[in-house]
């Protein structure tokens, strides 16, 4: 149990530094592709509660030593959560990537702007603000992350690496 554990945790880490570095280096204007992918191949490896947890140090280490608002992290654990359960629930990947669309580009974004408002002072404006910047960034990052995942599954190791990372 403890060795199960001790792997979920070194993967989480991995998959974290991963996705702080391809969100650091790798950059598009507004978007975040590559929170989106690690949150899906987290969600298939590790579930929700992980995903959630690899989600929440990628966005912390991008605020903290990149200097991003809090939506580096409002933008990324709602996914991952909702991803991983969506996962575990349906065992289809395709369930990984609705559930990072669906928590990241409507949910995390509506959630997003009372944060905005009172912490960094966002003009009055809509709740819905985020969302055309948060959907296409969780799209983009979720289809690339269900490529490679797909890509895996077919080469036969996608079960064979769950099993590793999960015994």
């Amino acid at each position: 149990m403890k060795k199960s554990i001790f792997k979920k945790q070194v993967f989480t880490a991995l998959l974290a530094s991963m996705g702080y570095v391809l969100s650091t280096f790798v950059s598009f204007p507004r978007m975040a592709p590559f929170q989106h992918f690690i949150n899906v191949i987290a969600a298939v490896f590790l579930g929700p509660f992980w995903g959630f947890a690899c989600a929440l140090m990628t966005g912390l280490m991008r605020m903290i030593l990149n200097g991003n608002t809090i939506l580096a992290v409002i933008g990324a654990v709602v996914g991952a959560f909702l991803s991983g359960l969506l996962y575990r629930m349906s065992k289809k990947l395709i369930w990984a990537v609705v559930g990072e669309v669906i928590g990241t580009g409507i949910i995390s974004a509506i959630i997003a702007y009372p944060f905005m408002r009172t912490f960094y002072g966002l003009p009055d404006t809509s709740v819905f603000t985020y969302i055309p910047f948060f959907v296409p960034s969780s799209l983009m990052g979720a289809v690339l992350g269900y490529i490679l995942l797909k890509i895996l599954d077919k080469a036969k190791l996608l079960q064979y690496l769950k099993s590793t990372v999960n015994s």
